[in-house]
């Protein structure tokens, strides 16, 4: 079965107990189709380049899938509708990191990016 990390963002008035449920209906939708849920991780809070649908932040929630292209399809049809996503984005990849994302890295992780310090 093909392998997605589907990411979507909800408003920032819903709560953060809303947000799991909305996962965790999300990942039931996926599981009833023929579908597996790897690794699921909440970003949280977070500030918007720019305002979508009057909202200024949103919840940030990546979700790593393994599921028929069918049972991908149907998720992303229940989210157009679903008024609390303001976006979503679902991308096939080759395989999953089972690493946690840069996002939920601390700075000291990410620190080796930068090269060596200078003085």
């Amino acid at each position: 079965m093909p392998l997605y990390e589907h990411i979507y963002m909800a408003r920032q008035d819903v709560s953060t107990s809303q947000v799991e449920e909305l996962t965790k209906t999300l990942s039931e939708m996926i599981t009833s189709n023929g579908g597996t849920i790897g690794k699921t991780e909440y970003w949280g809070l977070k500030s918007l380049t720019f305002r979508i649908r009057k909202n200024r932040k949103a919840h940030y929630t990546l979700i790593n899938i393994e599921a028929p292209a069918a049972a991908v399809a149907e998720m992303e049809r229940q989210m157009r509708i679903n008024e609390d996503i303001l976006r979503f984005m679902t991308v096939r990849v080759d395989e999953h990191d089972e690493n946690p994302s840069a996002m939920m890295q601390k700075r000291d992780d990410r620190s080796d990016r930068r090269g060596p310090r200078r003085f």
